[in-house]
């Protein structure tokens, strides 16, 4: 599955809603550098809110893609999370370091410097696809002993990152022989490689993976993220630029079927009661997901359909 996907303008879907705090999602691109959660300051600006929030944390190197909610579409952030994702990395053979990216504290090096083609590596990639298990960075936010991993390595702590069970969808070389600035080991070649994977993947863990793979060691840089489900960079904006008007409707994010629904039928949902509902909806998935929306298309509550009926999960409108 490609990183290309669904293409939008989010000002150009935005709908009217309640002159309450809105709810919603914006597209960012992350620059690398900033965490993700500094990525999420100019929301609490424009928007005059601290019900801020995101999906899938970027490394603090990496760049690219973040969907963040403001108002009561931070609930729906896990459904977001848990789609699929498209990155791009520029993967250095030969040596490894402590945070796994090109400009950590050299742990290992690689001296015999033998020599990898790019037919070479492509025919190690199959033995990763699909499910397959992965220890994570000791550099990274996953918990041990109610601390982040990250914590306790640099307080020179001893403890070990259990494996993972993650899905590798594709994984293909894009490039070769690119340059990255600041190396602080010497690497004998380097690969741009793109990888659509599950949740939890890391991508500093499959560069060191693939070295590994060759009997050499490894590092990545670089680190893009392009796509989250069917959402891609093409509408996202930079944190200095956002404006009210980048506001992305929920349903243009999350493509669950939107049924439109009478006020009466509005307010039976709000008080969390079922609504009886007898036509037929197309495109349900197997979870049973339904946006239920005002007549004007202003999307309002998160619901489960069944057969004759629509069960509300979380209501959408406006913050109080």
């Amino acid at each position: 599955m490609p990183c290309a996907s669904r293409k939008f303008s989010p000002s150009s879907n935005r709908r009217g809603n309640s002159s309450l705090t809105p709810s919603g999602f914006v597209l960012l691109d992350k620059n690398p550098g900033d965490t993700s959660f500094k990525a999420l300051f100019p929301l609490k600006r424009v928007f005059s809110t601290k019900r801020v929030g995101h999906a899938g944390t970027l490394d603090l190197r990496a760049s690219g893609l973040i969907v963040a909610a403001i108002g009561r579409a931070t609930r729906l952030l896990p459904f977001v999370e848990a789609k699929d994702k498209c990155y791009t990395f520029r993967l250095h053979l030969g040596y490894e370091t402590d945070t796994l990216e090109w400009d950590g504290d050299v742990v290992t090096q690689d001296e015999r410097g033998e020599a990898i083609s790019r037919e070479k590596l492509e025919s190690i990639l199959p033995q990763f696809i699909g499910d397959i298990d992965q220890v994570p960075p000791r550099y990274c936010a996953v918990k041990i002993d109610g601390r982040r991993a990250s914590d306790w390595a640099e307080r020179g702590k001893d403890f070990e990152m259990k494996p993972r069970r993650i899905h590798i969808e594709s994984l293909k070389v894009v490039g070769e022989d690119g340059v990255t600035e600041g190396c602080t080991g010497k690497c004998f070649a380097t690969f741009d490689l793109e990888c659509v994977c599950s949740k939890g993947t890391y991508i500093r863990s499959l560069g060191r993976d693939l070295a590994h793979a060759f009997g050499t060691y490894g590092c990545v840089s670089q680190i893009r993220r392009h796509r989250i489900g069917n959402i891609t960079l093409d509408g996202a904006v930079k944190g200095e630029n956002l404006t009210a008007e980048n506001l992305v409707p929920v349903d243009k994010v999350l493509d669950y079927p939107v049924l439109r629904v009478a006020e009466d039928g509005l307010a039976v949902i709000r008080r969390g009661n079922w609504l009886p509902w007898k036509n037929n909806v197309e495109g349900v998935g197997p979870e049973g997901y339904v946006f239920v929306a005002r007549e004007n298309g202003e999307v309002l509550a998160l619901c489960r359909f069944e057969p004759g009926r629509i069960w509300p999960k979380y209501f959408l409108g406006g913050d109080d």
